[in-house]
Parts: structure tokens; sequence; C-alpha cells
């Protein structure tokens, strides 16, 4: 009996001795998937309430094909589970009027995909198209250790700053989307200089000071300028002020309908300062100038297997008040 068990114990603990390699390789490849986790739990809970294609976690979309295939539930293409994750959650959160949610789905869609080796760039979805707008006008941030990745990703960074403005979040929280420093290309182990620790909040890239920013705050500020959210767009002040700009005389009128992009407040204040000269007014000029202007709305790494940990729930992200359009 007692040859037995010592025989049983022995073959136990050569199991494990031939499984713990593997586990050790199964940790090591995936080093950046938790990296930004507040914005995983803030998407996961916004996927909760609605999640039609089965996505079985956030966490999924971060990870290189093979490993990402396992929760891509009815996604078609895996290289689209990232996009179709942040498309679902941002729908999900705008229904909800969770502008929070929205901008943290917005924020996970620019997050950098783990690639095979340090300094391989992450293919993009072309096979489903985002069914939100802003999801689509955002590409996933790439190795910084890639060809052009500081322009690519500095542009990246810039239109999801845009994306957030229009929906009422603070452009600020876009810098939030910035990877890390970029690795030698010839590591062997494929980590460069990610982390990865599972319950670290808001996330291991920012409490251990990894992050690089793509751009400046001025920068930002200066890209979303003009930018009118959609909750400005929707309220009664704006649908008054859209009225009032509709009856106005038909010389403004035929200006107005001229104008496009950001030209537009340049045409509209030389209308109204045209108009009110031709009325024989300095300050009657002042006020049209105003008042048409508040009428006039512009728009301005590394080796993939998952860890298996998706984390914990999502500390709240404060949004800054929208960015009011120029004078």
């Amino acid at each position: 009996m007692m040859r037995q068990e010592t025989l049983l114990w022995m073959l136990a603990f050569n199991r494990i001795g031939q499984a713990a390699p593997l586990r050790q390789l199964h940790v090591r490849e995936v080093p950046q998937e938790h990296s930004h986790n507040t914005f995983l739990a803030s998407v996961r809970t916004s996927l909760a309430m609605d999640n039609p294609d089965n996505i079985q976690d956030p966490v999924f979309g971060l990870l290189g094909n093979a490993a990402a295939a396992a929760g891509q539930g009815s996604i078609p293409d895996t290289d689209c589970l990232h996009q179709a994750t942040a498309d679902q959650a941002f729908t999900n959160a705008k229904a909800a009027g969770d502008v929070d949610g929205m901008t943290n789905a917005l924020i996970y869609a620019a997050l950098e995909r783990n690639t095979g080796k340090v300094g391989l760039a992450s293919v993009s979805c072309t096979a489903i198209k985002a069914q939100n707008p802003e999801i689509a006008a955002i590409s996933q941030h790439q190795d910084p250790a890639s060809p052009g990745a500081a322009e690519k990703n500095k542009a990246i960074t810039l239109e999801l700053a845009k994306q957030i403005a229009s929906v009422g979040g603070d452009p600020q929280e876009a810098l939030k989307s910035g990877t890390f420093a970029p690795g030698d290309v010839n590591d062997p182990t494929a980590k460069g200089n990610s982390c990865d620790t599972v319950d670290n909040e808001p996330g291991c890239i920012f409490t251990q000071n990894l992050l690089v920013e793509d751009v400046t705050a001025d920068e930002i500020n200066a890209a979303v300028a003009g930018t009118q959210s959609s909750t400005e767009s929707s309220t009664p002040e704006a649908s008054g002020t859209a009225a009032a700009a509709s009856t106005s005389t038909g010389s403004s009128k035929t200006v107005s309908d001229s104008m496009t992009g950001d030209d537009a407040p340049f045409s509209n204040k030389t209308a109204a300062s045209a108009l009110a000269s031709s009325c024989g007014s300095a300050s009657t000029s002042k006020e049209a100038a105003a008042s048409t202007v508040s009428t006039t709305s512009t728009t301005s790494n590394n080796v993939q297997t998952f860890t298996g940990a998706l984390g914990g729930p999502p500390p709240p992200t404060v949004p800054s008040p929208s960015m009011a359009p120029p004078s």
C-alpha cells in the first residue's frame, strides 16, 4: 500500500514538473495586456450591458490572434475583435448616456495590441466596419519600435482627442492611450519595456511611470479647437440657436450656406461685419458678429498567449467640461 501511494505521488510530481515549463512560457508571453487596466474594466462593464456576439472579455482584443481567438465569440475576423469590442461597448455606453463609458471605449480602441516581437506592428481591422463613426475613426497604437511609430501614434492620439471631445469627454484623457518606450528589436524575450500586472489599478503603465505620451497638452488643445460635442448639439439651447440662425437675413444665410470646414468662423465674422457696416453702426457690427458666430457649429510587446486573468472593477473617470465654440 505504501509503495502504491509513493508511486502515485511520484507520478503526480512528474506531471507537474512536465507542465511547469509550459506554464512559465504561458505567463511570460503576454507582457502588456493588463497595462491599462482601468480602461479594460470600464469596457468590461459597458460590454456586459449587451453582448450579442458573445465576446468573452475585452482583454482578448489586446492579444495576438492565436490567443485572442479563444475569446472572439462570433466575431468572424480575429483582427477585428479589438475594434468590435470597443464598438459594442461604445454603443452600450451611448444608449445609457454614459460619457465616461464612451470615452473609455474610445481609449480602449486606441490601445496597442500585442504582437509577435518587439518592433512588429499589429494588423488593422479591414473586414468589418464599426457601427459608430467615432470608433471607426480610431486605430490602435503601434509598437513604439516599429517603423514610423512615433508619427503614427501621434496622429492616433490627436484623432482620439477629437473623438473624445465630440462625445463630451475630456480630450486630455487621450494621452493615457500611449504605450511604452521603444524596446530592443533583438530582445529574445519579446517583452521590450512593457509591464503586465493583473491586479494593478489603474494599470502598471501608470503606477510604474512607464507611459510615454505621444503629444503635448497644448497640441491636443489645438487639435480639438472648434470641435462641438454631440451633447452640446442636442441641448434645447443649441436647438434654439439653430432656429434663430435659420431666420436670419437673406444675405447672412447665403454666406453661411457657402461656408465649410475650418473657414466657417472667419467667414461668419466677415459677413457679419460687412452687414453691420452697411448699416453704419460699429457697435451693431460687434453685436452682429458675436450673434452670428454663436449660431455656427464647426468640427474642427510582444508574444501572444493569454494569462487567463481578466482584472477587476474600474475606478471612476471624471470628464472635464466640453470645450466652448471659438469666438
